[in-house]
């Protein structure tokens, strides 16, 4: 197993935000974790990254190498910093400058996100949308055994939302990465081979798309 909890709770004061989470994930699965709004979702990923700590339960991650897209960029506009800067700082090495290779890695994958003309940009002009391909590139360059998007198409412009999917799919299929996407909007995403979770302060629901489908038909369940 990849990931595996047990009994997970996370409580702020006399809030439960999450309690009795409890599940596995194995290598190369892609999950798309759904849930109403204020459901836990974000402190479910949070918790496996590391940026909140469990009240309670156990937290077991067979990977050190995790890319990771937050669902609120921080990004000052007072911040010197380029688009070629940024993704760089998600090399697992990094050195005073970049190497030709590497410059030549991240104009391939800027290509990919069709940014490649931000290459030298600030990025306190760019609008939100790029900034999101900016830092989801951070997140892939290093190729992380496991990825963990949260809400990553919030800002992107709906025309590049398939081919951010299909890119998504590539990885999953081509370089086995194992794939944790929390989302609203399970109409692009989701594959007949997923898996889907449903979060509301514990899960509610964890399996088959198919199997999901049956479980919003019963319980009238929405994202």
């Amino acid at each position: 197993m990849m990931v595996t909890y047990q009994d997970v709770f996370v409580s702020f004061g006399k809030f439960n935000a999450l309690h009795h989470v409890n599940f596995t994930l194995n290598q190369g699965e892609f999950l798309h974790i759904v849930g109403p709004n204020g459901s836990g979702k974000t402190t479910l990923v949070k918790t496996l990254v590391g940026l909140i700590k469990p009240t309670g339960g156990t937290i077991t991650i067979d990977t050190n190498h995790m890319g990771y897209l937050p669902q609120k960029l921080l990004s000052k506009t007072n911040l010197p910093m380029t688009v070629r800067e940024v993704i760089y700082s998600g090399f697992n090495r990094q050195s005073l400058m970049p190497k030709e290779e590497e410059c030549l890695l991240i104009k391939s994958w800027l290509k990919k996100m069709e940014i490649e003309h931000l290459y030298t940009e600030s990025m306190a002009y760019l609008s939100g949308g790029q900034q999101q391909r900016v830092y989801l590139i951070r997140a892939l360059i290093a190729k992380p055994d496991l990825l963990i998007l949260d809400e990553p198409t919030s800002a992107l412009d709906p025309s590049f939302r398939e081919k951010f999917y299909f890119l998504l799919d590539e990885l999953n299929k081509n370089e086995k990465t194992t794939i944790i996407h929390v989302t609203h909007d399970l109409t692009d995403a989701v594959k007949d081979d997923c898996k889907i979770m449903y979060v509301d302060q514990t899960i509610k629901f964890y399996g088959t798309y198919h199997e999901f489908h049956e479980f919003e038909h019963r319980g009238h369940h929405h994202v």
